[in-house]
């Protein structure tokens, strides 16, 4: 078993691999808000998928999170929990972030998530921002990073694992859709502090 206490023990270098929603951003949140504006309801708490959590058809959920990620509000989304205060220590630090998120391929919801990340973390502290497709796995996005023991910070256990198998150190945020997955060799945290006491440590 890799203990939250280890997994820094191979780190070859100060990258850190990060999912934006869910990890950084507080998406859930925003979302949530916005459907509440446009009427809809939610009916199930504790899942991941959107169409479960609002009583939708999987083509009307995909829809909709594509609109909501490729709108203005994108760009003005709150900071996750702690994340602000020790991704920003994390940098001071030394620490370099490259960020993998499944947002969209669109321009401008690209820069507006760029803008976003540089106004709540700093305009240096994300080197690398790649956006996928909206709701994409993240293997293509983790691909270069094969095999290179990085961190990989993620909330969607699915891409935590897809992390793990590519030869990274994959972290799970936890939150309450995620609560119940059990992995010995994916630590799961609560916060950003303490990530910050494992790379640090």
């Amino acid at each position: 078993m890799i203990g939250k206490e280890k997994i820094m023990d191979h780190r070859t270098d100060k990258l850190i691999l990060v999912d934006c929603d869910g990890v950084l951003l507080d998406w859930k949140y925003a979302f949530y808000k916005w459907m509440s504006e446009n009427g809809y309801e939610v009916e199930r708490e504790g899942v991941y998928d959107v169409a479960e959590t609002f009583g939708l058809s999987k083509e009307e959920s995909r829809r909709l999170v594509r609109q909501f990620n490729e709108s203005a509000r994108i760009g003005f989304l709150p900071g996750l929990r702690d994340a602000i205060k020790y991704v920003k220590r994390l940098h001071d630090e030394g620490f370099i972030f490259h960020c993998i998120t499944s947002l969209s391929t669109d321009y401008y919801a690209g820069k507006l998530r760029q803008q976003n990340l540089e106004k709540l973390f700093g305009p240096a502290v994300f080197e690398k921002i790649v956006c996928l497709d909206c709701g994409a796995d993240k293997d293509d996005g983790l691909l270069p990073y094969k095999d290179s023991g990085c961190i990989w910070v993620e909330d969607k256990p699915l891409n935590a694992e897809c992390g793990l198998n590519l030869g990274l150190r994959s972290v799970l945020i936890e939150h309450l859709f995620n609560s119940d997955y059990e992995n010995d060799s994916i630590p799961k945290v609560k916060n950003w502090k303490e990530i910050y006491e494992m790379v640090t440590s």
